[in-house]
């Protein structure tokens, strides 16, 4: 089985953002990044599945030549090999999943896994929507996968509590922290990763649907106010509530 799964490569959620001169994006000086944490939980259950039922697992991502670096992870994590689409100009969601529909149909992959959603943009549709365009069934936010022959059950999470969802092959799935515990890649996969072979290929042309027009920060915490110490402050605290932070 053709197994494919897609990657992000996204700053680190520790690293300290800037935005850029142009406020359209952000400051790449000294930004660290990594394979999207989402992501990590997709490669583990397309290794896992592989090793179950046979055949191969096949990494894509969409960027520029830095998304090298979590293509080799996936490699060393186990995976077969990798295809990088090039791309160094912004796509919004849809674009991204045409590119990614394109190469998925080219490969004539039967199951495909996705993050539930990247750490950069937060969108969390690229999967839905490369299912939509291949005419794939789509199960997101997986925290359980099981396949047997084409037939596939997945509980997923869902408002205040978890659905369970049968479908069938050829399908997109969406993965949630839960699903499993990633592997951490051995120095045997590393040196291994060396050797597998990432293919580079131009990304289909896709028209951008919506546009970044400014990014700003969230504004500064305001500073908080001691009232009081004892009860004589819970006059002034209840009309500050009520006529400044309007909570009551």
């Amino acid at each position: 089985m053709k197994i494919v799964v897609c990657v992000s490569h996204v700053p680190d959620t520790a690293t300290k953002v800037k935005i850029g001169d142009n406020g359209k994006t952000i400051d790449p000086k000294d930004v660290t990044y990594v394979v999207n944490p989402y992501d990590e939980f997709a490669i583990e259950e397309a290794l896992k599945t592989r090793d179950a039922v046979g055949g191969e697992v096949v990494v894509i991502s969409l960027g520029t030549d830095a998304n090298k670096e979590s293509i080799r992870k996936a490699l060393a994590m186990g995976a077969d090999s990798g295809i990088l689409l090039k791309s160094d100009s912004y796509r919004d969601s849809l674009s991204v999943a045409k590119a990614l529909a394109a190469e998925i149909k080219n490969q004539e992959a039967q199951l495909v896994f996705f993050g539930k959603q990247s750490v950069d943009y937060d969108a969390g549709i690229v999967g839905q929507l490369t299912a939509e365009l291949l005419g794939f069934n789509s199960v997101s936010v997986v925290v359980d996968f099981k396949l047997e022959g084409e037939k596939i059950t997945a509980e997923r999470e869902i408002e205040g509590g978890r659905e369970v969802i049968e479908t069938s092959i050829p399908c997109v799935i969406t993965a949630q922290k839960g699903l499993n515990e990633p592997r951490y890649a051995s120095l045997k996969g590393i040196m291994a990763a060396k050797k597998k072979t990432i293919e580079d290929k131009e990304a289909a042309a896709a028209e951008n649907y919506t546009e970044i027009l400014t990014m700003s920060k969230p504004p500064a915490k305001s500073p908080g106010k001691i009232l009081g110490e004892d009860a004589s402050a819970v006059p002034e605290l209840v009309k500050l509530l009520r006529e400044e932070a309007k909570v009551i």
